[in-house]
């Protein structure tokens, strides 16, 4: 069980008077992000948090460009280099997990040459090292098992997310691929096995239209989540009419024309009982940031055409897409919204997203009670950038430790990325 405390080295934020205590935890290296709202980026004791530091803001990166691998000890104060990797791209960068305790760093990294990526198991204390025989996209909750779709095809659909390398060593895929799909990788043993392949998935479970002519599409693993027991996981397809742009298809979500396609799926970890939880038919009315509940039973998402007015509701269904319905009919939907186990819900939004963004390059993190249907700005926090429509952009990405009482986020912080903690044991004891 985490038990966190913030040395009093680390600098306060209190721009506009924030409702629950709030520090800058990267406050001397510039450019660093943690990774994803589903993942705690704190250590399971409580003690560390890793971030990636991105070696430059006004470009994506090119195969073999270097990110580093950060390490603050929360406790202590200071953050440090541990180790370099390239194997990121700008949203998620390496992908870094803990594994079961804070002597285990998991994050991708791929050799110049080889061209394949690898996930590397790291003692940030030590130095130590170890190649694994497979990728991570989220490890599993006790740090055993990672799960990842073919981080150099994610690109295909949507640039940030995977791992780059040279267009020759990354191939399309057309039509349901047989060995290819959803990877797990057994840390202990080091060994890779093909959970379900994307045939097996839609032979399971459909959607129809690539059933009946799978060969008119290109297919793409993307999501890979365990849900919080980790007994079962969520997995996302992709697929768009074969042989299309692929930034063009990505683009064309924002018209009426969206050429790329979404599926999510959950599943458990032999690959069996693969349910279509929300299929194409929802996404297509705009929609996105599907993640379990705390529990592990349900999902909770953003999704458009629910309720009048509003462009994206919180939406939550189980896990076979049963019951699929607003959350709260009350305030719309934003960002990257995660559940609390009290009900209540935290979530961001985009520096660019009308109606909620403040329209100056900051947004608030809204703290939001389904039942009542009101909501709270905790904190008004600066996440605009020159690049907010792309890959470049800053998401938040307001992610829970293990504890459910602290949350790290990402901002700005005069035009330079940082790492922020956030203490929300004030705001919880007044909704408890």
């Amino acid at each position: 069980m985490s038990d966190i405390k913030i040395a009093e080295s680390f600098p306060r934020y209190t721009a506009h008077d924030p409702a629950a205590p709030i520090w800058c935890v990267t406050p001397t290296l510039d450019g660093c992000i943690h990774r994803f709202f589903d993942t705690p980026p704190f250590s399971p004791s409580g003690r560390y948090l890793a971030a990636l530091r991105l070696p430059f803001e006004d470009r994506l990166p090119n195969a073999g460009d270097e990110a580093e691998i950060v390490l603050v000890d929360l406790a202590e104060g200071g953050e440090r280099v541990v180790a370099t990797t390239r194997g990121w791209e700008p949203q998620l960068g390496a992908n870094l997990n803990w594994g079961p305790d804070d002597t285990a760093l998991i994050f991708n990294d791929v050799e110049p040459g080889e061209w394949v990526p690898f996930a590397v198991k790291l003692n940030p204390h030590t130095g130590q090292r170890e190649r694994l025989a497979g990728t991570v996209y989220h490890a599993s909750p006790d740090g055993q098992t990672l799960a990842s779709a073919d981080l150099t095809r994610m690109g295909f659909t949507q640039p940030g997310y995977g791992v780059v390398v040279p267009d020759e060593h990354r191939q399309r895929a057309q039509g349901l691929a047989e060995d290819d799909g959803l990877w797990l990788t057994d840390v202990p043993s080091n060994t890779r096995r093909l959970a379900a392949s994307i045939r097996q998935i839609v032979d399971a479970a459909g959607p129809e239209e690539l059933r009946a002519s799978p060969e008119d599409f290109e297919v793409y693993g993307f999501h890979a989540k365990w849900n919080p027991p980790g007994d079962r996981l969520i997995f996302t397809l992709r697929w768009f009419p074969a042989g299309a742009s692929t930034r063009d298809a990505f683009l064309d979500q924002q018209t009426a024309d969206w050429k790329v396609r979404f599926g999510v799926y959950t599943l458990r970890p032999d690959g069996t009982d693969i349910q279509l939880a929300v299929g194409p038919e929802h996404w297509a009315k705009r929609g996105h940031h599907i993640n379990f509940t705390p529990d592990g039973r349900g999902l909770s998402m953003n999704l458009g055409g629910w309720v009048d007015g509003h462009a994206l509701s919180l939406v939550g269904c189980a896990l076979d897409g049963t019951g699929l319905a607003p959350i709260t009919s009350a305030v719309p939907g934003s960002g990257h919204p995660s559940v609390h186990p009290t009900g209540m819900m935290l979530t961001d939004v985009y520096a660019h997203e009308a109606g909620l963004s403040y329209g100056d390059g900051t947004t608030p993190l809204r703290w939001i009670d389904p039942t009542r249907g009101t909501e709270q700005a905790i904190a008004r926090i600066h996440n605009g950038t020159p690049f907010d429509a792309t890959p470049l952009r800053l998401d938040p990405h307001p992610a829970w430790d293990r504890t459910w009482q602290w949350v790290a986020f990402n901002a700005m912080d005069q035009g330079q990325r940082r790492v922020y903690v956030m203490d929300m044991r004030g705001l919880l004891g007044s909704t408890s």
